[in-house]
């Protein structure tokens, strides 16, 4: 397996940080133009009460990177959620997609009134060793996108 990883301090307190990530909305926001995302589907757990991605949620989307060949499906499920006074996380594992496998941690720490946020993907590339390699060049371009699109919504620490 293979691991990428990528921290960011945002001026805006773990709540709002949390919440702007918790949501497809948020989702939508933090996914770059070229990938172009459409989210197709969302299963919710019954006994939610709003739209936040709690454990159980399935997201069914579907992606074609720089408009180029037919549209990849891609279904990601809350397996994990987590939430305390000084720190949050969930996970999303995916159940079928481009990947063979895929396991993102979204963490956040309060650090007095910033929040630092924290993107570990355990991942198996497509391809074997062909897909290895190229992997960090798509995955760093999708996460430096994500964190500035945090940052011009949160804040810039």
């Amino acid at each position: 397996m293979q691991t990428f990883e990528r921290d960011l301090r945002v001026d805006a307190p773990l709540d709002e940080v949390w919440a702007f990530h918790s949501t497809v909305d948020g989702l939508l926001a933090l996914t770059p133009d070229w990938a172009n995302l459409r989210v197709d589907d969302v299963e919710w757990p019954e006994d939610r009460d709003n739209e936040v991605l709690v454990e159980g949620t399935r997201i069914h989307m579907s992606v074609r990177p720089l408009g180029i060949g037919p549209r990849q499906t891609w279904t990601s499920v809350i397996t994990e959620r987590v939430e305390e006074d000084d720190h949050a996380y969930f996970v999303d594992a995916m159940e079928d997609g481009p990947f063979p496998e895929w396991e993102h941690t979204h963490s956040f720490f309060a650090d007095g009134d910033q929040t630092v946020l924290r993107d570990h993907v355990e991942y198996r590339a497509p391809l074997g060793g062909v897909g290895a390699l190229g992997s960090p060049a798509v995955l760093w371009p999708m996460f430096y996108f994500r964190h500035q699109q945090t940052r011009e919504s949160l804040g810039d620490a």
